[in-house]
């Protein structure tokens, strides 16, 4: 016990004091090591990002373990066990890209076509869409025309998408409206809302498997159930029998909303918390950076 009360104490005078030491020598290491830290955040987001969604996201927690697991025996003097996740970590690599191939060609990909200002989530979203939507919405609801759309949050809907057909297109009521127009090629099925565009039409859910939901819920609302308890999606669907308005939120459902209720109910929801905060951090660096350079100029 007193051994390894011994190292730690070892290596946090050696590495941390004498890090810290350093910094306090050199103060232009201070604005080195905040451009440092600044970038392996960015790293870490866009990385994220790409792999949200996909298998690959699923090993992300495994691989963090064993990173961590590796660090401890190494301290611990864990020789055997350091051995066995090192040669697991060495060859793990090359079996992670070859079994998710795939996932990292697209995140590639998405690297080299996408703006990067949406890697960043820089780019202002037009909440003006929701207001369009709620108008065709209502207009539906009117003449008792059925509707089931989707709203896609943090949770990628690649796999629901690939099931419809791809649309692409800015969101109008008209277009809305022509999606579900009975008896049309897309009317049947789900209509996918991403990043303030229609993606997909014509879209299978998967439906609810609940058997205490009341009789007189159709396909349409149970598919939304069904979607909502495996995504974190909200759902707006649109009865052909009665004409109300019901949103779906983590197998929850709530009837007869108002149109302005529904609108502030979908803006509320679909706010882009990882802009604003993103925006925050890029703020709190520069003044970071800012004050580090004015201590830097005093000193001279």
């Amino acid at each position: 016990m007193e051994s390894i009360i011994e190292s730690i104490k070892l290596f946090y005078e050696t590495n941390v004091v004498g890090y810290f030491n350093m910094l306090m020598q050199y103060p232009i290491k201070i604005v080195a090591l905040i451009v440092d830290l600044f970038l392996v955040g960015c790293l870490f987001h866009i990385v994220m990002k790409l792999l949200k969604g996909t298998r690959a996201m699923q090993l992300v927690k495994g691989i963090i373990f064993l990173i961590v697991a590796i660090a401890l025996s190494d301290f611990f003097s864990l020789n055997i066990l350091h051995y066995i996740l090192s040669s697991i970590s060495t060859y793990g690599v090359i079996m992670v890209i070859v079994i998710f191939q795939p996932e990292l060609r697209r995140a590639l990909e998405q690297m080299g076509s996408t703006d990067i200002r949406k890697l960043f989530d820089f780019e202002q979203q037009d909440e003006s869409f929701i207001d369009r939507v709620v108008i065709a919405i209502y207009k539906m609801a009117k003449e008792k025309t059925g509707a089931l759309i989707v709203f896609e949050r943090e949770m990628s809907l690649d796999m629901i998408t690939a099931t419809g057909v791809k649309i692409d297109s800015k969101i109008s009521s008209e277009l809305v409206e022509n999606i579900f127009v009975p008896d049309t090629p897309l009317h049947d099925g789900a209509m996918v809302i991403r990043n303030g565009r229609i993606a997909s039409a014509a879209c299978i859910l998967p439906l609810t498997t609940r058997e205490d939901l009341d009789r007189e819920y159709g396909t349409r609302h149970r598919a939304a159930i069904g979607l909502s308890e495996q995504y974190d999606s909200i759902v707006v669907v649109v009865s052909e029998e009665t004409g109300k308005v019901s949103l779906v939120i983590n197998g929850k459902i709530i009837r007869g909303l108002k149109e302005d209720s529904l609108t502030k109910e979908l803006k509320r929801r679909l706010e882009r918390k990882t802009q604003k905060t993103m925006q925050k951090n890029v703020q709190e660096i520069k003044q970071m950076l800012y004050k580090g350079k004015e201590k830097i100029t005093s000193k001279k």
